[in-house]
């Protein structure tokens, strides 16, 4: 079953790969471009049996990176209208500093990069080559993250900011509806592509896109200024998987950097990064009455105190100490792990606003599985570990490569759990993963 398993795996990517592009697709239809943080996790899946698709996938998504070091989250290799909103509603080409070549959107995407050429790394068999490619595209990285330090943490805490619901990664999160609440965006006439190609009920609302385009417009108003958009964005949050992301990834930067050899002043510039904002993280994002962390509200100066699988992600960054670890461990499992659920929800189980089949709202996301998996793991969670890696297995197994799966186990009786985008890339390419581990 588990050859069987990786053939089924591979045979998902390699059919999402384009050859003209070099770049992998999430999945047909749904998502025809190249998204920042897919192209990371998928090069991962790649890495295990050709370590030439791997790089491809991360020389392509770099090689749209602005001049300025951002990283867009979606880059618009080809053309086709089955995707809403498209190149010319982004129009990235109003910020300076852009990229020429190749039409993308003005925000971003969590940070991946950094630990993803680690992981190429661990996984490669030649790892002089693997070693020769990463010298070669590692400072770009560099780059990125000293764009976000530069310019999204305005209050110099060595948080950053994401100003957009979509630079989450976790696009219709239930955490974003108390943000919602203090907006009152116009209604937009707009024709959607994506529930044409999946149920309705999986996907955001036609209100939630308000919002959403909202956001966008006033970026484009701008020019997409991180100054302007730092000052009138009504979204401006430091997310703790974002941030999380970051800190995983200039960990393992400075790995590299220290096997490459030299470059002693950007590990030096990295580890200033790392205190700061492992510091600031623990401070400002650990919530005590929760036991784990939340996001914070940067334009209203709170905190949503919410638990969703990002709450946890810290753990794979090596951000808790061992007591905060703990504390995490018991809460996820106490509100997360009843028997009658998969780990682990997207959103808390017991919350109202917790919704099993509604993409960010509640389905389990087989990327925050594997990055909760190798967190647990690293800070001697085996047990635990061990479920998430079996639970992950088994859903997938029963249900096929869907892109988030119904968190309730009586759902999976019929293996029809599945939702979103079929075939999707990085849930075969993280299985790939687990599988080889």
């Amino acid at each position: 079953m588990k050859d069987l398993l990786q053939q089924r795996a591979e045979h998902v990517l390699n059919t999402n790969f384009k050859d003209e592009g070099e770049f992998t697709i999430p999945c047909e239809n749904l998502y025809p471009f190249q998204w920042f943080w897919d192209s990371g996790l998928i090069a991962i899946g790649f890495a295990h049996y050709d370590m030439q698709k791997a790089e491809k996938e991360i020389k392509t998504l770099l090689k749209a990176q602005w001049h300025n070091g951002f990283i867009p989250h979606i880059i618009f290799h080809t053309e086709t209208d089955s995707y809403f909103p498209g190149a010319d509603f982004h129009r990235s080409n109003l910020h300076p500093d852009a990229s020429s070549e190749h039409k993308s959107t003005g925000m971003t995407q969590p940070p991946v990069t950094g630990f993803v050429l680690k992981e190429m790394y661990r996984i490669s068999e030649n790892k002089k080559s693997t070693l020769e490619f990463i010298a070669s595209q590692i400072d770009n990285v560099f780059d990125n993250h000293n764009y976000f330090y530069k310019n999204r943490d305005p209050q110099n805490e060595g948080l950053v900011y994401i100003y957009h619901n979509w630079e989450s990664g976790t696009d219709n999160s239930p955490i974003w509806d108390d943000i919602w609440d203090t907006m009152n965006p116009p209604e937009y006439d707009f024709e959607r592509r994506d529930t044409t190609h999946v149920d309705p009920e999986q996907r955001p609302s036609k209100r939630e896109y308000d919002h959403y385009l909202h956001i966008i417009e006033i970026a484009k108003k701008h020019n997409y200024s991180d100054e302007k958009i730092a000052e009138l964005s009504p979204f401006l949050v430091q997310d703790p998987l974002f941030n999380a992301m970051l800190i995983k990834s200039n960990e393992s930067l400075i790995e590299l950097y220290e096997l490459i050899g030299g470059n002693e002043d950007k590990i030096e510039q990295l580890k200033k990064w790392q205190e700061k904002s492992i510091t600031s993280f623990n401070d400002k994002l650990f919530d005590e009455e929760l036991g784990a962390y939340v996001h914070y509200d940067l334009r209203n100066e709170r905190p949503l105190r919410y638990l969703s699988s990002s709450s946890f992600s810290p753990l794979f960054a090596n951000i808790p100490d061992s007591e905060k670890a703990e504390t995490m461990v018991k809460v996820m499992m106490e509100k997360f792990g009843s028997d009658a659920q998969y780990l682990c929800a997207s959103f808390d189980p017991t919350s109202d606003r917790f919704n099993p089949k509604k993409y960010w709202r509640g389905p389990v996301w087989i990327n925050l599985n594997w990055m909760l998996y190798k967190g647990l793991k690293q800070n001697g969670f085996d047990t635990i570990a061990k479920r998430v890696k079996e639970d992950t297995i088994e859903i997938i197994e029963n249900n096929g490569f869907f892109e988030y799966f119904d968190s309730r186990k009586e759902m999976h009786k019929d293996n029809n759990a599945g939702y979103g985008g079929n075939n999707f890339s990085w849930t075969a390419a993280l299985l790939l993963d687990l599988l080889k581990e």
